[in-house]
């Protein structure tokens, strides 16, 4: 939670420990099932088939996932002040993106890096007022200047932060504007959750750079790129 309290990112949530079926019904959330397809940019990997929805359990926000993957949203669990939670994951258990609205965020990184912006898309059906939040895949640091010390440097997520220019960008800072303060959906890339096949021995940031040629990122662009009001 610090880390997300001081702007630097969003982190993966818990696992989970039930498996989502057709359809779905309980008081934490519900999962219908969806039409197929892959929605997402082009890979030499084949994506999931089958797909859900998910609608967290205040029923303010749905999203659709891969039928394979598995979402908690513990309600009654989370700190006092509330808001839905959603924690993804993958069909071997790995923590994929976290979803947290309610969220009291500040941004005190003031440092600045090399960046790389790998993947974008605005989403202007998250918009609340002026400028429409997109969903972004990004890296921070390189081989001469690394990233922050104290967080990951690539992430995902959906942000409402102006898309950096020049050659250096703050910290990543993956929260979007929504009712009634902000919110997170997504995770810093990590190797060990995110497994990018063929790319074990290569430095971090290409490991993030060649996770893109994966199914598993074209399932998680296409489920955080889904999200809406329920």
């Amino acid at each position: 939670m610090a880390l997300l309290f001081t702007g630097c990112g969003p982190q993966a949530g818990p696992t989970t420990t039930s498996s989502p079926g057709p359809t779905v019904t309980s008081a934490t959330g519900t999962t219908t099932a969806t039409p197929t397809g892959s929605g997402s940019p082009s890979a030499t990997a084949t994506p999931s088939a089958a797909w859900t929805s998910f609608t967290t359990a205040d029923g303010q926000l749905t999203f659709d996932h891969p039928a394979a993957w598995s979402v908690k949203d513990p309600a009654g669990e989370l700190p006092e002040g509330g808001g839905a939670f959603a924690a993804v994951t993958n069909g071997a258990g790995k923590p994929l993106a976290m979803l947290r609205t309610n969220m009291a965020v500040g941004s005190t990184c003031l440092d600045r890096y090399p960046y790389s912006v790998l993947d974008s898309k605005e989403l202007p059906v998250l918009m609340q007022g002026e400028g429409a939040p997109r969903f972004v895949y990004e890296t921070r640091g390189n081989v001469a200047t690394p990233g922050p010390a104290d967080t990951p440097a690539a992430a995902y997520g959906i942000t409402s932060v102006p898309a950096p220019t020049g050659d250096s960008a703050s910290c990543i800072f993956h929260f979007f504007n929504w009712p009634p303060t902000a919110a997170m959906f997504g995770a810093f890339y990590n190797p060990e959750n995110n497994v990018t096949p063929g790319a074990a021995s290569l430095p971090y940031l290409e490991q993030a750079k060649k996770y893109m040629e994966s199914a598993e990122y074209r399932d998680i662009r296409r489920m955080i790129t889904s999200l809406r009001p329920a």
